[in-house]
């Protein structure tokens, strides 16, 4: 097979947020990237981009484009120093590697939160953007496939997912946590954005209950959409524009694509919790310096929920043997697939072969026996697979096999 699966992948365990973001790829340039990555690279059949808040990776099936030239390509998508940034990507030119690479990701091992179930979800959106440009490949779709069948594995036959690890979920405690039990109902909260991750802080509210929460979004029709589901306010995105957020104790941050939204908060020495967990950034980090501000990103956040993971630590080893497993079934798969290229090319050929033959020599056919004799002459043409016959030997090859 001489197409070959490869990734590129600067991730947090490679690079700061800050730096992430500058290779963040929003929802709305995916499509044109896509594109941009076609037209330079026309061997690419199948394409996978996989974005979160803590990773950009980007798996290509190509049987020329390398992993470094991607890489080089992104870097210099994204107009930064190649020379400076080059060493903040992990890559594969390996099909195995990838795969193996993949299944890491899928399963929760590579996160900053050790079995974060939220991952998985994201692949499949990746996996569906693929499929609607018409670039999932024979490769990448079975490597998916791999994914797709540890993950169900995982989550039947471990331990590994029980429990909650959600960052959402993790940013709602943080309010009781910082505020009291005893008094975070009388808090008052900002929700803003209105993707997937607003959507779980709302999910997991069911569990604390914290009842004078407002949404606010750059798209009004998503916010109010949100707060008539979940029985909250709508907040102007002018406000927000213009960071006025008096009278709020809390503001929960993830809007796409607002680096620096939040850069001003007015110092009425009311205790506030900042909570940014966007990328790029919505909250300018200086803030941190007024000393009624209480800010954490991304990064503490994983830092605080990694004290938490007892449980799914003692499963990993379980979960590292399924990927085993599941990626000795895909090499296997991949390894055989010249084979199967080869057996496809000449069953037809071989088929026809055998019906002339009778009919050459008088034979009455039989379509039980042809099949008969096509499926001996394919087993002894397995020997044969990686040196193509010639003509007279596939003849005198069925003339030996008739009978």
């Amino acid at each position: 097979m001489s197409k070959t699966l490869r990734f590129i992948s600067i991730s947090h365990k490679t690079a700061s947020v800050s730096k992430r973001e500058e290779y963040h790829i929003s929802d709305r340039e995916k499509n044109s990237l896509i594109t941009f990555i076609q037209t330079k690279f026309p061997d690419i059949a199948g394409l996978l981009l996989l974005t979160t808040c803590n990773r950009t990776e980007i798996y290509i099936e190509s049987a020329e484009t390398s992993a470094i030239e991607l890489r080089d390509f992104l870097v210099n998508y994204k107009k930064r120093n190649l020379a400076l940034d080059k060493n903040l990507f992990n890559l594969s030119n390996s099909t195995e590697g990838t795969v193996k690479h993949l299944l890491e990701v899928s399963s929760g091992l590579a996160s900053s939160i050790v079995g974060d179930a939220e991952i998985i979800h994201q692949i499949r959106k990746a996996h569906q953007l693929a499929i609607a440009n018409q670039l999932q490949g024979s490769i990448l779709e079975r490597a998916m496939q791999t994914v797709f069948k540890s993950h169900k594995r995982i989550s039947n036959e471990t331990e590994f997912r029980d429990g909650t690890t959600s960052v959402a979920y993790k940013s709602l405690k943080m309010i009781s946590d910082t505020f009291g039990k005893g008094h975070r109902q009388s808090k008052k909260i900002l929700f803003i954005g209105a993707g997937d991750i607003v959507k779980q802080l709302f999910k997991y509210n069911s569990k604390f209950d914290y009842n004078d929460i407002y949404i606010s979004n750059r798209t009004e029709e998503n916010a109010i959409l949100l707060a008539k589901r979940y029985g909250c306010s709508v907040y102007p995105w002018e406000k927000v524009l213009k960071n006025e957020f008096i009278g709020f104790d809390v503001l929960i941050s993830a809007a796409s694509n607002c680096h620096r939204l939040i850069n001003n908060i007015v110092n009425d020495n009311r205790k506030l919790l900042l909570i940014d967990l966007a990328l790029p950034s919505n909250i300018n980090k200086a803030l941190i310096q007024q000393s009624n501000v209480t800010l954490y990103d991304l990064d503490t956040i994983s830092v605080g929920l990694e004290n938490t993971r007892e449980r799914r630590i003692a499963s990993i080893s379980k979960v590292d043997k399924i990927n085993e497993e599941e990626l000795l079934e895909f090499s296997n798969w991949y390894r055989e697939a010249p084979l199967r290229e080869f057996l496809a090319e000449h069953k037809i050929l071989v088929n026809k072969k055998v019906k002339a033959y009778y009919k050459a020599n008088g034979i009455k056919e039989d379509s039980t026996e042809i099949t008969q004799s096509t499926n001996r002459v394919m087993r002894k043409l397995i020997k044969h697979f990686e040196a193509p016959l010639k003509t007279d030997e596939l003849d005198t090859i069925i003339a030996e096999h008739i009978f």
